[in-house]
This record gives structure tokens, sequence and C-alpha cells, in this order.
């Protein structure tokens, strides 16, 4: 049973149009055909069409009914969607019409296009696109030919390793590496003189200020988790596929060891590898305008975030971000309880009084939120988490709901002071009365590629990483002491 996207009852949908696919620039982009609340639909037998014997130049398709909002992101059209449609018709919060839901259950269809070249393998068994998480596979519309290498910053232990990574890309592949400007600005490097030749063929860009999103064909992250999050704080559209180095301290999301670095990045070159879609949460922060105007300068603002993400119409500055792991709204320096409303999809369904609340995509159950008492979920279900944060409540429990909901969290009017909101761990920012934090899953995921397939890195990595369930075996009864316990 699930929700018409008409009425908001239960009842029957309809199919999505098959979309037909766009010439651009890149090639041909697709992406997987879709039908709104696809991912749980009933569907009868005799109309379930499956398509095989598709190549890799046709072989994924879009749902024009859920890529609707993510059109233009940010003033920036995104390759071959059509033009952008609400997928909200939230109320008012005090209004008392009758919510009617207009997108599925189960979360927006995600882009199966990561980047100008990657896309998913059409695995023509999939019915109701309900993937065996272990059948999603890497493919490419083209070879790739541009990879962006992200290191970890001053870690001296990660030079050589970064070393001989792009001199294998650029000597042995071909590919053109671009890097941060400030990865190039180390001392070790900069006094390297057998790395001058190759650091000149670097492409660099800065944080904030230079556009790659349409530039990246394939990423490839050296050192811990935090290398992938800022791997998609870099893109707020679609993501190229992410390839993880286990350089670091914990690497729960980095999966790779570096010791035979050349067989594993041949393989994803040549589209040998499975990949996991960790979905993302999209974010709008809707803050009042108090008189104060915000700096600037080259077009990024105080917060250091680009200017295109600020709409100033009707008194109202609004942010947008992607998320992959969680969304934190806590109560900062101040000693009070904070204090927070939530509403789903228009309602009121309980007022947080604590020292905050988290929350996160299943990629996050492994980080903050865990460590706040929730559940581990594996990032192939389709759900969003909340978890207080040391509630004042005997009975607050984490929760967890479906991935198409939109959450909005506002201050209470009763609230004692303001609370600060952080996007995985990044760009710290203060709400006050008036402000609203909008939440629901984003259409485009982070497409990490695996050793193995999802299931397998994900227990590895429970295992290695977190010790889960690690416990000192029972010891089996002797054979006389089996006897006097019959």
């Amino acid at each position: 049973m699930f929700f018409s996207a008409s009425s908001g009852v239960p009842g029957r949908g309809t199919r999505g149009q098959e979309a037909q696919p766009e010439q651009t620039d890149g090639g041909w982009d697709w992406c997987l055909d879709r039908s709104p609340c696809s991912s749980m639909m009933e569907m009868e037998p005799e109309k379930v069409n499956v398509r095989r014997g598709l190549s890799a130049d046709t072989s994924s398709y879009r749902c024009a009914t859920c890529h609707g909002d993510e059109d233009a992101l940010m003033g920036h059209p995104i390759r071959g969607r059509a033009k952008s449609r609400s997928l909200s018709a939230s109320p008012a919060l005090a209004s008392t019409k009758e919510f009617r839901r207009t997108r599925s259950l189960h979360g927006p269809c995600p882009v199966t296009t990561f980047g100008p070249k990657a896309c998913v393998l059409q695995n023509p068994q999939t019915i109701m696109h309900i993937q065996d998480p272990a059948s999603q596979r890497l493919t490419w519309n083209k070879s790739p030919k541009s990879v962006l290498v992200i290191k970890k910053i001053r870690d001296a232990s990660l030079l050589q390793p970064f070393k001989e990574l792009c001199v294998y890309l650029m000597e042995e592949n071909n590919m053109i590496v671009y890097v941060e400007k400030k990865v190039l600005e180390d001392p070790a490097i900069v006094g390297d003189d057998s790395f001058g030749p190759v650091k000149k063929k670097f492409c660099t860009f800065r944080e904030d200020y230079d556009d790659i999103s349409n530039q990246i064909d394939f990423i490839i992250c050296l050192g811990g988790d935090g290398t992938l999050l800022y791997a998609s704080s870099l893109f707020q559209g679609s993501v190229p596929p992410v390839m993880a180095f286990h350089l670091g301290s914990l690497g729960f999301l980095t999966p790779f060891n570096f010791e035979n670095f050349q067989t594993q990045v041949a393989q994803v070159i040549q589209g040998n590898a499975a990949i996991i879609l960790r979905s993302r949460l999209k974010v709008k922060v809707v803050k009042e305008l108090r008189g104060k105007k915000m700096a600037i300068p080259n077009g990024v603002t105080e917060n250091g975030v680009l200017a295109s993400d600020w709409d100033t119409e009707a008194g109202k500055q609004v942010m947008q971000h992607q998320v992959l792991n969680e969304v934190v709204i806590d109560r900062g320096p101040s000693s009070y309880l904070s204090n927070v409303d939530v509403y789903l999809d228009g309602h009121l369904i309980t007022t947080v009084q604590g020292d905050g609340v988290i929350v996160s995509t299943p990629t996050g159950s492994t980080a903050y939120a865990v460590a706040a008492g929730a559940s581990m979920i594996h990032p192939n279900v389709p759900a969003i988490m909340i978890t207080p944060i040391c509630p004042h409540s005997l009975s607050f429990r984490p929760i967890v709901v479906p991935a198409g909901v939109e959450l909005k969290i506002m201050l209470s009017p009763e609230a004692r002071n303001t609370v600060w909101v952080s996007f995985d761990g990044r760009k710290r920012q203060e709400i006050r009365h008036g402000d609203s934090i909008s939440i629901t899953t984003s259409c485009y995921p982070l497409p990490s590629i695996c050793v193995r397939d999802p299931v397998s890195d994900w227990f590895e990595s429970l295992a290695q990483c977190l010790h889960w369930n690690v416990r000192k075996r029972q010891a089996h009864f002797t054979d006389e002491e089996g006897e006097e316990e019959s």
C-alpha cells in the first residue's frame, strides 16, 4: 500500500513516463527509469516490464516526476534535466488544512548518473527497482579522463602515497589530475625537487571559489572518513564515483588498502567495480533578515557559502546544503536546554528538550548518531534517523522515518536561547527565532566504490572499525558436565 500523489490517501499511483535521453556537450546522459513510489510499489505481475539486453550507453533512464526541484541547484543547470518544479506542498505550520503528500513514501528516486561519464550498470533482473545491493555495479559511458585526488591535509605520512598515486595516474594512465591548491602548498611537496615536473601538470582549485562539478569523472580519497565527507561537500549536485583508501585513523567509509592501489585503480577505470549509493540529505536553511548585511568577498559569504546559495527575496536568506552524515542541532555555548519543535510533513510531531537533536542518513547512523544511542542502519536502507542528544526525558528514543518525508526544525516559541546547526561538522551557524531548517532525502546520492560488495564491506567495517559484538566465546560443556545437567 502506498499514497497516491494526487489524493493523499492509500491508492494506486501512476507510472512515471519514460524519459528520452538528451545529448549534451559531454555525450549522452542517462539515469534509471523509475516511477514515483517505485521503491516499495505493489505491481501486478502481468504489468511488470523487464528490459533485457540494454547496452551500457542506453542502460539508465530518469523519472521526470521525481527529479523536479533538483533541476537548477544554486543557479547552475544540471546536465540533461527538465525544468524545475516544486515537490513540496507543505501547508503553513499554523494551517489547519489537511496535508497532502506529493511524493513517494520512500524518498526521491536517486540520480544514477555520477559526474559526466559514470552511471549504474543496468541489471535486467531488477523488478520494481528493488535491487539486490550486491548487484549494483559501476559502468562508464565513456572512458574516464579526469580524476580529483583528495588528500588529508597536514599528514606527512600521506605524502609518499600521494606522489605515487599521482605519478601512476598521469604517466601510466594519461589522466588529468585535479587537486586542491592548498595541498600543493605543503612544505614537504614544495621542497621536493623530484616531484616538480609532476606538480606542474596538476589542475588546481579552491574550495568555495571554483566550480569543478562538471570537470571530474571520478574521485580518489587518501585519508580517513573526513576525506569522503569533504568530497561530498564539493559536489552539491551529481557526485562522481568515489574510491576511498584507508590511510586515516578509523576508516569506516574507506574500505581500500593502498598496498596494491595500481590493480584496484585499474579495475575502477575499466568499470569493473561494485558501488554503494550512500543517500544524502538536502538541507534548506531559511533565515530572517535582521538588518545585518553579509560580507560577500569574491562571491563568498562570511560563512563560506557561495553567494549563489543565497536568496534575499521576501525578506529571507536561503542556504542549501547536501549532507552525507548528519545535520546536528545543539544548544551551543548556552547552559540552557535546547528547545526545538520538529515537524514532519507539516505536522508537529515532538519538541526536543535536551542538548540537541541529530538528523542523519543511514551512512551517518554509524557516526555521531550511534554514539548518542541510535541503531546502525545499512546505507541501502531508504530512511532518515532522528536521534535526540541527551534528552531530558526517559521515554525519548531514537526513531527512523521514511526517506520521502520532509522534516522542518524550528526554535520553540518558549525557547530561552538560540541553537546552532552544523552540516557534517562544517559551516556551523546560529539559528534564531523565525529561522527554519528543512531536511529531506536528496536525489543525489554519493556513489562509493566497494572492495567486494555493499553488504560484505559494511559488515567488515563494523567488525574491524567498531568491533561490533566482539566477545569472548562461551565455553562448551565437557562430557561430564553435560551428563550432570541432564
